[in-house]
């Protein structure tokens, strides 16, 4: 069955979590990177305004300063953010440059979308941006957004500051890689009887219990973020596809409105 819905999609949101940028050695996943570059160019290239929404950047500062734990203290966090951002930032520019495809970075903090004259500022520049056919790669200001990492949160994590983006822009679809093929209803890792969920309606307080706990050790988000991303999405009337970001091709299979992953939607 097609899901009819997403074939109407043209402004799509992907946010692509640090499993999916970050190898389990903790070395950078540079193919992921490459494809997801060849991928979101094509879209772009096709007609779909494409933002990208990234994690990764303590991740790929602790490969740049070879070390093998993030380190609790916050200042040693916000170096560690500081130093991968640019370096995560530079990967993606080259990569994209192979497809010729031009990108741009904003990094974001929560007051930026709280506030109606900076959220409008912001709205202004990613529709410029959108309409000269750049594809924005948006972040948190990790470096300064302390929020944002190992304590009570305002964004809370990228699955987050995903919903936000797409709400800030009126995004037709955000699709959403994990390390995970979709919202099963136990941990598929842990039992082989795991059933995928095709479809989500409605986020209920049964399947905020059925989500797990927090994510790898290079990144922060859990299944439980996924699910408070998709509440965004739904009281603000918008979709959500959560897939595997082991296969990015899939992206293009997910638009054509395969049933690939778990699709939140409301109706």
């Amino acid at each position: 069955m097609t899901r009819k819905n997403i074939l109407q999609a043209k402004r799509i949101v992907v946010k692509i979590g640090t499993s999916s940028l970050i190898l389990p050695n903790g070395k950078i996943n540079l193919s992921n990177i490459d494809e997801l570059a060849f991928v979101l160019s094509d879209l772009n290239n096709k007609g779909y305004e494409v933002i990208l929404v990234t994690s990764g950047a303590i991740g790929v500062g602790l490969n740049v300063l070879n070390m093998d734990k993030r380190p609790s203290d916050i200042a040693q966090q916000q170096a560690l953010a500081s130093i991968g951002q640019v370096e995560l930032m530079s990967l993606y520019t080259q990569m994209f440059h192979r497809y010729s495809q031009k990108v741009s970075q904003l990094l974001l903090t929560r007051d930026v979308t709280d506030f109606p004259l900076s959220r409008e500022n912001a709205e202004n520049a990613l529709n410029a941006l959108l309409a000269l056919n750049i594809i924005p790669i948006i972040n948190e200001n990790d470096a300064i957004a302390v929020d944002e990492m190992d304590h009570q949160t305002k964004f809370g994590d990228n699955d987050k500051l995903g919903a936000i983006v797409a709400k800030l822009v009126d995004a037709d679809l955000l699709i959403m890689l994990s390390d995970i093929d979709g919202l099963f209803d136990k941990n598929p890792t842990l039992y082989d009887d795991a059933k995928i969920f095709s479809e989500i309606h409605e986020i209920t307080d049964g399947l905020r219990a059925m989500a797990g706990g927090a994510g790898s050790r290079f990144g922060t988000g859990g299944m439980t973020s996924k699910l408070s991303a998709a509440q965004i999405l739904f009281e603000n009337q918008q979709e959500m596809v959560l897939t595997n970001g082991a296969r990015i091709r899939d992206i293009r299979e997910i638009i054509e409105g395969k049933e690939i992953g778990t699709y939140f939607h409301s109706n």
